[in-house]
């Protein structure tokens, strides 16, 4: 079973008397653990399908499945609950709290949950991002680099089955996104399913698929 399938997913949006579309009558089916990168050129729609795919917007017309869960219609307290149980979120902006330490930013999402803060987790988590050493430094003690680390770690407390990434190396130079795009690939071959936009076409290329996005519309990839 796919873990996301849109169908003909369209989004329009009202600009004073102009309407603007985002998108128009998108396809899209992901296999889980797939590892995948979204392209194209500004204002093509890429941040518009990630907010849909991602249960932070809905739209206009068309079905969305996420992990076998028909999301389409549903309310904001019921796409909460499924951002929450199925799908994790990385930014350019990396969103740390600047006045908690970066194990406490991990377990965030925790809170948010309900579920109890657990120091085991965030420490499998901090291996995992290579971070065991940061865990009572605070985010101004840190690289950007670092910071999208934490990021990342965040996005995985709740074990997500989606990890959604919207230009996560905007802000990072050259090596440090390299090394960021290595733990995505770390993290898809451990079974999550990787959708990451991005400018960055020789990092796109790393993914399994590229589909590429123009006027709204998948022109490859799909």
């Amino acid at each position: 079973m796919s873990i996301i399938k849109a169908t003909g997913i369209c989004k329009t949006y009202q600009r004073g008397r102009e309407e603007v579309c985002a998108l128009r009558g998108v396809d899209l089916t992901l296999e889980p653990g797939e590892f995948v990168s979204i392209v194209g050129p500004s204002g093509a729609g890429k941040t518009a399908l990630m907010n849909i795919l991602g249960c932070l917007d809905t739209p206009s017309c068309g079905t969305l499945t996420i992990d076998g869960v028909q999301v389409t219609g549903k309310g904001e307290a019921e796409l909460v609950k499924i951002r929450r149980e199925h799908i994790g979120f990385v930014f350019q902006q990396f969103f740390l709290i600047p006045t908690l330490t970066v194990g406490e930013n991990i377990g965030l999402p925790l809170l948010f949950s309900g579920t109890p803060y657990d120091p085991a987790k965030i420490e499998i988590l901090l291996e995992k991002v290579g971070l065991a050493h940061r865990a009572d430094h605070l985010p101004g003690q840190l690289s950007g680099g670092e910071m999208q680390r934490v990021a990342i770690a965040r996005a995985l407390v709740n074990s997500p089955r989606i990890l959604l990434a919207d230009e996560p190396t905007g802000n990072l130079d050259s090596v440090t996104a390299d090394g960021i795009y290595r733990l995505f690939e770390e993290l898809h071959r451990q079974g999550i399913t990787v959708i990451v936009v991005t400018h960055n076409r020789e990092l796109a290329q790393r993914a399994g698929r590229v589909i590429a996005i123009r006027d709204g519309c998948v022109v490859a990839g799909s």
